[in-house]
């Protein structure tokens, strides 16, 4: 079983930690708890899910991992909302590019007990892994899911108004995206974030050390995949702009929401 397929990072979550976040999952008194992990781009939450469901695996229990990256719209779903709504929803990351009925139907059949197919999405392809290639999994003691803004609130109406950066500037004058998004976060996706039972946070010092952890994560995926194109370092930047609003506004909320929040360091040591 495949238990972290976009893990890039070699460094390890302390072994303390790993058994809280189990125990804490495993208390809640659920069948199959849900422990969602929350952090955003390259902070290690994939690291984190892994190491938790390696420790599971190790007592015994059924577990797996699966990444809110794993249920993003198929490419030709995001050109359709990128025609119909605006130019940006062709890239994938921010709310409202998730296929959040594939999500909640995944965590419902983790929850059941009954056999069922983890999704999984190719990020150098921009495209989601054809079904017949998804993990197929005979039923779990414990789900973990990752991504980079679990739980994270929407903005008020208020703080939309004004371009948080080149990207909205340049490409979201009118601030027709970035409305569609919040919205997308206001009404669709609580009802996923009711099904986590327990919910971590991995708080970094701040956005400003985003574009360089992602920068890693995409060198560690080309590396991975040799001969397979990726993006420049330029394209990081840009692309991590994408991801800029909703990550401040996990920043700003996450530590009073979360059941956990783990304060990181540049270097993503727990402080």
């Amino acid at each position: 079983m495949s238990s972290a397929p976009h893990r890039f990072s070699s460094r390890r979550f302390p072994q303390g930690l790993v058994a809280q976040a189990l125990e804490d999952a495993l208390a809640c008194g659920r069948c199959t708890p849900v422990l969602a992990i929350s952090g955003l781009q390259g902070s290690g939450k994939s690291t984190f899910a892994a190491q938790v469901v390696e420790h599971a695996q190790a007592r015994g229990l059924r577990a797996a991992a699966l990444s809110i990256d794993d249920v993003y719209l198929t490419r030709a779903r995001r050109q359709r909302l990128a025609d119909r709504v605006h130019p940006l929803l062709a890239t994938r990351g921010p709310p409202g590019t998730h296929d959040l009925p594939l999500a909640l139907a995944t965590l419902d059949a983790a929850r059941s007990g009954r056999p069922f197919a983890l999704p999984r999405f190719d990020k150098l392809a921009d495209e989601r892994v054809p079904e017949p290639h998804w993990e197929r999994v005979d039923g779990l003691d414990l789900l973990v899911f990752e991504g980079w803004f679990l739980g994270t609130p929407a903005e008020t109406e208020a703080a939309l108004h004004a371009p948080l950066n080149a990207l909205e500037r340049d490409a979201d004058p009118e601030g027709t995206w970035r409305r569609w998004c919040n919205q997308a976060l206001a009404g669709d996706y609580p009802a996923l974030w009711r099904q986590c039972d327990r919910l971590w946070f991995l708080q970094p010092p701040g956005f400003e050390v985003v574009p360089h952890w992602r920068w890693q994560q995409e060198q560690a995926l080309q590396q991975a995949a040799p001969g397979r194109s990726g993006m420049s370092r330029a394209q990081v930047e840009r692309f991590v702009q994408y991801y800029e609003r909703v990550s401040r506004q996990a920043l700003r909320c996450l530590p009073g929401i979360a059941d956990r929040t783990l304060v990181l360091d540049a270097q993503r040591q727990v402080l």
